[in-house]
């Protein structure tokens, strides 16, 4: 949709501001010329306020709206956005078009068609997740790694942040947004192949109070969220937490996170791999994915050595016990050429 597309129908939306907002932010109320809602996704409460009267366009105008505590701020298809889980603009248009009775426009056929909406769950999805997602500095996400004791971030561009990420617990569940740790999943090539969404809380202080706050998309089967380029050696886990608080004290070392104990088993090893380390899991599910990765290894020519956490497993082992408690464990473990090679320093 061209862009003054897109601005025609949010003056045609603001024209009828307040029945946009009793249809789509329904638990809300008028109050004066605002509607007040507790956010852009209809949740009750007084947090947000859209300007129900004013201009068209500029400061004041009707249908934009912020919110108080969050600092969001947009216009009525934002809102028809959030609150019908929708993420391709053409839909976002489609559901305005039907809420003003507009016919739908005919394709103009010297204009460059749109791609098609990516397939939920796909690895096109994936990629778009990733793509519209932002570093994780300063974020929320990088304010959650650090609560769990992950200080050491450098070549985490694997790594993203999205601040409103659609969760839905089932089919017959709402959509809901929650801020979101991005990993891309990707092949050896580093061509993205799926994603892993962790959803967390919005001050970063612990996951988000959802039934399943980790979520992998995609084509997993063999790749893996990835951290540095790997060489002769590298190491490899279960969990992006497990595999970055390894790192803290392996600084130099490339790792990969295969997101669970039968991925990891199935993991592919880079032509040039001489050395495996398996960061395993203290279950059994760990144990299971430990033997196959070794024999795997052992069959390819590779030397497979088992890392193994004190606890459940090397982020429990860095909350708990700390990170000279962790390298001091992991020193023992490693080839003794691979100490100097990779290991940081005690400050």
């Amino acid at each position: 949709m061209a862009r003054h597309d897109a601005s025609e129908l949010a003056r045609r939306l603001a024209r009828q501001a307040e029945a946009v907002c009793r249809h789509y932010l329904s638990n809300g109320r008028r109050q004066g010329n605002y509607w007040l809602v507790g956010d852009v996704r209809n949740t009750p409460g007084r947090s947000m306020f859209v300007r129900l009267t004013g201009p068209e366009t500029g400061k004041g105008a009707a249908g934009k709206w912020t919110d108080g505590n969050t600092a969001e701020h947009g216009d009525l298809l934002d809102v028809i956005r959030e609150t019908c889980g929708l993420t391709d603009f053409n839909d976002v248009a489609d559901e305005a078009r039907a809420f003003l009775s507009l016919p739908r426009p005919e394709p103009e056929p010297d204009r460059q068609r749109r791609p098609a909406p990516a397939p939920t769950g796909s690895s096109e999805a994936a990629r778009r997740l990733f793509a519209m997602s932002q570093p994780i500095m300063g974020t929320v996400a990088e304010a959650y790694l650090r609560k769990r004791g992950i200080t050491s971030l450098h070549g985490t561009g694997s790594l993203r942040f999205h601040p409103r990420c659609y969760y839905r617990p089932d089919e017959h569940s709402p959509t809901e947004t929650w801020p979101a740790m991005i990993a891309s999943v990707t092949d050896l090539a580093g061509r993205i192949t799926g994603a892993h969404r962790t959803w967390l809380t919005p001050d970063g202080s612990d996951k988000a109070p959802i039934d399943t706050p980790r979520r992998a998309m995609g084509d997993l089967l063999g790749h893996a969220v990835r951290f540095g380029v790997p060489g002769d050696v590298m190491a490899a886990g279960e969990g992006i937490e497990t595999v970055l608080s390894l790192r803290c004290v392996l600084p130099d070392m490339a790792m990969a996170a295969a997101l669970s104990a039968a991925h990891l088993s199935a993991i592919v090893f880079p032509e040039t791999l001489r050395r495996l380390y398996i960061a395993r899991d203290n279950d059994p599910a760990g144990d299971g994915a430990m033997a196959t990765l070794i024999e795997r290894a052992t069959s390819a020519g590779i030397e497979a050595i088992v890392v193994s956490p004190v606890l459940g497993d090397f982020n429990e082992d860095l909350r708990t016990m700390g990170l000279e408690s962790l390298r001091a464990a992991a020193r023992v473990q490693i080839a003794p050429q691979d100490v100097a090679r990779f290991m940081a320093l005690a400050a």
